[in-house]
């Protein structure tokens, strides 16, 4: 575990190497956002310090999710997302490797239980070549058992290099890297106020004040509020969907290799309910998508930001359009028959007393003033603040990839 008292006390977690001109702030230490810093002070040899207002590292998105590498199947071509998965693809895996990090291509596949989703799959397997996903198989129902014999379907496409890995280790390695080119990780340390002058972005956290030359906010679930302190509100706001999933107990972990996934509904940026297997190879069977009711809202008795989350207009317009998702989504939520329902789906050997519940996490998924769900990776500049108003799965995938090109939108000092 990062145990920030070991670096100086107050979270600080530094080793200057050199001297620099260029001061960087970076406000959020979870993988994208140490991706950011790491590739700021390496590639611009700039002085970056990181600013979180928790004791660890990866303490939100990174450390509560399934740990898959995610090839590229599903984003648009063209995209983002698209282009930036498999970029961080790449990247990670290398990474992993430099640093001995755990990283397993356990393979994937999206299995279409219908014949009504059969036109879907096969769209999915024309996007996946589009973008590049190498070893792309469609697979009929037979061949889909070579892959997963306990698995069933009408048909499914199989991506082989699909993988999973450590997302939180990566967070610890990315600190350790930051450290070393000479910048800082400052754990507890919230951000309080920001204020652009003419000579920098002033930030005041944790008790002492900074001033950068420019500041890169990766607040993920706080995105709004460091946002609203920056000047910047933006028509985009974060609402937070929790995720929640069951693990497979004793034997029952064998009826799945490695990952199956139903084929998505394109209407919305999540996945739907599939079986992972993780990198200290439990399985997990998730997530939902439930509306959390703040937005560190790991359980329902959290309704902290409740009044701030349905004030946004685009929250209710959201909601008007989706509702019958949403009560569906309760339903899964409350009632573990739902969930077993729909694992037993692709994997109809599992019974209920092969789910246990497990912890989940939550989703930062940024919502346009219409209603719309913003899918695709979304990033704005506002003087000397850089925003990263939405950075969803496959943000840990691509977050080395996210790093450069962020790295590219950081205006330069023009001194």
């Amino acid at each position: 575990m990062f145990d920030s008292r070991r670096y100086g006390g107050r979270g600080a977690f530094t080793r200057k190497i050199r001297c620099v001109t260029e001061k960087i702030g970076v406000v959020g230490a979870g993988i994208v956002g140490l991706a950011v810093a790491r590739e700021l002070a390496a590639s611009r040899g700039a002085e970056v310090t990181v600013l979180d207002k928790e004791a660890r590292v990866g303490a939100h998105q990174t450390g509560h999710n399934s740990g898959v590498v995610h090839a590229g199947i599903y984003y648009p071509p063209g995209s983002l997302k698209a282009r930036l998965c498999r970029e961080g693809v790449a990247l990670l895996k290398a990474y992993c490797a430099e640093h001995k990090l755990p990283y397993r291509e356990v393979g994937k596949l999206v299995v279409a239980s219908t014949r009504a989703e059969r036109a879907p799959l096969r769209a999915l397997a024309e996007r996946a070549r589009a973008n590049g996903v190498p070893g792309v198989a469609e697979l009929d129902a037979l061949a889909l058992r070579e892959i997963e014999p306990h698995a069933v379907g009408v048909a499914a496409i199989h991506s082989p290099h699909t993988a999973i890995a450590d997302f939180p280790a990566v967070a610890r390695a990315l600190a350790l890297d930051v450290a070393e080119l000479g910048g800082s990780v400052r754990l507890s340390h919230p951000v309080r106020a920001i204020r652009e002058t003419s000579r920098g972005v002033q930030v005041l956290a944790g008790g002492q004040r900074f001033t950068f030359d420019r500041l890169v906010v990766c607040g993920g679930l706080g995105t709004d509020a460091v946002a609203r302190m920056a000047g910047a509100p933006g028509d985009v706001r974060i609402v937070p969907f929790r995720g929640e999933y069951y693990a497979l107990a004793g034997a029952a972990r064998e009826l799945v290799r490695g990952l199956i996934y139903p084929v998505p509904d394109p209407r919305y940026p999540f996945l739907g309910v599939h079986l992972t297997r993780h990198i200290d190879d439990e399985v997990l069977v998730g997530p939902n998508a439930v509306l959390a009711l703040a937005y560190e809202g790991y359980t329902w008795r959290n309704i902290r930001n409740f009044g701030q989350i349905v004030r946004w207009p685009g929250t209710l317009r959201m909601a008007r359009t989706h509702w019958r998702t949403g009560i569906k989504e309760v339903y899964g939520s409350l009632v573990k028959s739902a969930f077993v329902k729909a694992a037993r789906r692709y994997v109809p050997e599992l019974t209920a007393v092969d789910l246990v519940r497990t912890g989940g996490g939550v989703r930062a998924q940024a919502v346009a003033r219409d209603g719309r769900l913003v899918d695709d990776f979304v990033v704005d500049v506002q003087g000397g603040v850089v925003l990263v108003r939405n950075a969803p799965s496959p943000a840990a995938t691509s977050s080395l990839a996210i790093a450069r090109h962020i790295a590219g939108i950081v205006p330069a000092l023009s001194r």
